[in-house]
């Protein structure tokens, strides 16, 4: 029979921080097999550290962190829920027969002790006043779970996000742009000062140099350090051959003082060369030494990557929504592809290192796609999440699976957007549809 916990998302979440990034596998539940320690034994013996849960007026629990045996005394931590915060308390090494057996002979000197048949948890005074319980001594509840517990990041899942990740990198270094209309694709990274439009550039590098690098500057000064527009072409390595893909950073989209939508609009047709020096008080005209009259399609823009603080989305000005929602009008007008990427992932509330390897099943994730969606109209499978490198020195494997999906999905969708264009900016005859 299938079963499923009745511990909500966030009581979830919180233990696994208590507990140091844990998974919890469900083995044992009393309401499915039986309310009997025998049974309970029988299941979860010899399965690792374990976790017991009991559901009553309160969700009550014991971590045990050794593998757990009926006759083997291990170190227990006990924990209770008030909402969604964690009060904790260690007690005294116990065999587990002692913790759940029902032949006790005297239950009330155990500091702890679970009574299935009576579906009863005995409790001295002191771990009831540890763990902010109401004082009573003997507390019934109506369901008790047990689940195996891993680490979130295990020897086994590295080595799964380290074959990823070295199959990402040869997809990258193999791809070629659709039909091989351009020699690289470019990719224009928009989005507020701030936001972690440089950094990314700076992680895709990283991950293909080797190590971690920061080519472009990255600061935290509000008024963003980039006022230049810059063409990247990364190399597969020091001295390797240059990648089939160019990332285009630009100055950052501000209120007031940012970039102007004249010159995205000629970056995006090509017209701007590298090293145009922004001026936020106006556009570029013909005539300027950056200003390419006739730009190919090699020069156009073939993606938009919409780069956002996932931290900062529900504090975006109703001015930067409005330009945002602005810039996605003029790329829909003209059928520009486009993807919002979510930066600093990993420092939002209740996300942790392991959870990077399935972020987008984390309920803050979701909720966080939810809103971009809603306030600037993005559809959600547009909506991409990654950590870049910011402070760190060495590289990350799973953070490179992130990066490198990411930029993946980038080329996709500038393969769509070259896929969409007429013959007659391509030069191609169609492709048949016999």
């Amino acid at each position: 029979m299938a079963m499923t916990t009745s511990l909500t998302w966030m009581q979830e979440k919180k233990l696994q921080i208590a507990l140091g990034g844990k998974k919890f596998s469900l083995l044992y539940k009393a309401s499915v097999h039986e309310f009997s320690h025998s049974n309970l034994f029988e299941i979860c013996c010899k399965q690792g550290p374990i976790l017991i849960l009991i559901y009553g007026d309160h969700v009550i629990g014991a971590y045990v962190s050794e593998n757990y045996q009926r006759e083997t005394p291990v170190s227990i931590l006990l924990f209770a829920f008030q909402e969604t915060e964690v009060s904790t308390c260690n007690i005294r090494p116990y065999k587990p027969v002692k913790l759940f057996g029902e032949n006790v002979f005297d239950p009330k000197d155990l500091e702890f002790y679970i009574n299935l048949r009576k579906q009863e948890v005995t409790m001295n005074l002191k771990i009831i006043k540890k763990l902010n319980l109401p004082e009573c001594h003997n507390i019934s509840f109506q369901e008790c779970e047990v689940f195996r517990c891993e680490d979130l990041l295990d020897t086994r899942k590295i080595k799964g996000v380290t074959v990823l990740r070295e199959s990402l990198l040869s997809a990258l270094r193999t791809y070629k742009p659709y039909r091989e209309l351009v020699h690289q694709t470019r990719i224009l990274l928009l989005g507020p000062i701030g936001a972690g439009k440089s950094s990314f550039f700076n992680s895709v590098k990283s991950v293909f140099r080797g190590h971690v690098t920061h080519q472009a500057l990255v600061g935290s000064d509000t008024t963003g350090t980039t006022d230049q527009y810059r063409t990247y072409s990364i190399k597969d390595g020091k001295d390797g051959k240059s990648l089939p893909f160019i990332l285009c950073d630009s100055m950052g989209l501000d209120e007031e003082e940012g970039m102007c939508m004249g010159d995205i609009l000629h970056i995006l047709k090509g017209h701007i060369s590298d090293r145009y020096q922004f001026n936020f008080m106006k556009p570029i005209t013909p005539g300027h030494g950056n200003w390419n009259d006739s730009p190919l399609l090699q020069d156009r823009i073939h993606c938009v990557a919409i780069i956002l603080d996932a931290n900062s989305v529900e504090d975006l000005s109703s001015e930067m929504v409005s330009k945002i929602k602005r810039i996605r009008r003029e790329m829909i007008k003209c059928g520009m592809a486009h993807v919002v990427l979510l930066t600093n992932v990993d420092s939002m509330a209740l996300i942790r290192k392991g959870d990077l390897i399935d972020i987008y099943r984390c309920m803050p994730v979701k909720l966080k796609l939810e809103a971009v969606h809603g306030k600037l109209g993005f559809a959600l499978s547009d909506i991409l999440v990654v950590s870049n490198y910011t402070s760190e020195w060495d590289l990350d494997p799973v953070k490179d699976v992130l990066i490198l999906s990411a930029l993946r999905q980038m080329l996709w969708a500038a393969d769509d957007f070259l896929e969409d264009l007429p013959p007659e900016e391509t030069g191609l005859p169609p492709l048949s549809t016999s």
